[in-house]
């Protein structure tokens, strides 16, 4: 009876091939335009017209700060006001007056300078009281707080009924339309760039860079793709970082303000030797593969590689050279000298 042949290996070609390869930062997300809410004026918060985590559109009204002593300042600026007003009037007249009969020899240079100075006077003080009805506006339109940006609202530390003054913390509005990922790329990558031969600024790289992604710690990926849009260009001493940002549109409202996960960034990779994960045999601290020799048998070679991330593939970096056939499909069951080519006539042998 014909012996039955082993024919559950497959092999490969090694060949050199360009890939694009994930790589990832770690990142942390913020809003375009975080904006701490605190009072500009002093005084009983009399009203919280938000909740935590709402969506707010600009202009909407935050907090309600009591206004009875504002309005009574604006009133009393008012009064002010009038009564300088008043004052210039006459003070007007008494000049005009003077400077009639000034031109008729009747009064002296000196009363006639002495008024005008006197309506000059009343001029700056309908000024000043002008300028302190303003502020006083101002004031009584800082009672009511609004949101200087759409977004969500974060925590609010306060309570109605509570003192509260310029140095108070209210809340903190997240402008969420769009949400920045901060995170930092190692200096060896800057390096890498002008290797190559990039000889521009960095804010013109940044322009070629592709769409980046954003993956939540659970690893759901973020629907929208996002820009790099800066980096400082300044490496940290302490961490030998380059901090960087990426913007992402936010349309759903569905990232926050705090939210960590990764960026992830498309890296091309060209002229590589890629061979399957299935082809690396693991032997303790080493990682073979069977190289398939000219007699059809095969022999084990010590591997170096990178992981591409795509979860099948790596980026062989020693050991094996363009051309080599490899065992892919069942490696791990070679034994070193086995034949794993096979004539179809072997094949086909019972």
């Amino acid at each position: 009876m014909p012996k039955v042949v082993n024919t559950s290996f497959e092999t490969m070609v090694v060949e050199k091939q360009n890939i694009t390869v994930p790589v990832k930062f770690s990142a942390k997300l913020k809003g375009e335009a975080d904006v701490v809410i605190s009072p500009q004026v002093s005084g009983q918060l009399l009203q919280i017209c938000v909740t935590e985590g709402q969506q707010v559109k600009k202009g909407t009204v935050l907090f309600v700060i009591d206004s009875r002593n504002a309005q009574l300042d604006l009133e009393a600026a008012q009064a002010n006001l009038q009564a300088a007003e008043a004052a210039a009037r006459s003070a007007k007249l008494e000049y005009e007056s003077n400077k009639n009969l000034f031109e008729k020899n009747i009064v002296s240079r000196y009363m006639l300078d002495n008024s005008e100075n006197s309506y000059r006077q009343a001029q700056a003080a309908v000024s000043q009281a002008q300028a302190a009805v303003s502020r006083a506006k101002v004031n009584l339109g800082f009672c009511t707080i609004t949101s200087p940006v759409s977004g969500i609202i974060g925590e609010i530390p306060v309570s109605e009924g509570l003192q509260v003054s310029p140095s108070t913390h209210l809340t903190i509005v997240s402008g969420n339309t769009k949400m920045e990922a901060l995170f930092s790329v190692p200096e060896s990558a800057l390096e890498e760039a002008f290797a190559q031969g990039y000889e521009g600024k960095i804010e013109d790289a940044i322009k070629l860079f592709p769409d980046v992604t954003f993956v939540m710690k659970g690893g759901t990926e973020y629907p929208h793709k996002g820009r790099v849009t800066s980096a400082t260009g300044v490496v940290n001493a302490t961490t030998g970082t380059i901090a960087c940002k990426a913007t992402f549109p936010n349309p759903d409202g569905q990232l926050y303000s705090g939210v960590q996960g990764s960026i992830i960034l498309p890296d091309e990779l060209k002229d590589v030797m890629i061979i399957p994960q299935s082809a690396v045999v693991r032997l303790q601290d080493k990682s073979l593969v069977y190289k398939v020799k000219a007699d059809s048998t095969a022999t084990a070679v010590t591997v170096t590689y990178e992981d591409t991330g795509n979860g099948k593939d790596f980026i062989v970096k020693s050991g094996l050279e363009v051309g080599d056939m490899i065992v892919t499909v069942g490696a791990n069951n070679v034994q070193e000298g086995q034949k794993v080519l096979f004539s179809e006539a072997e094949k086909n042998a019972k």
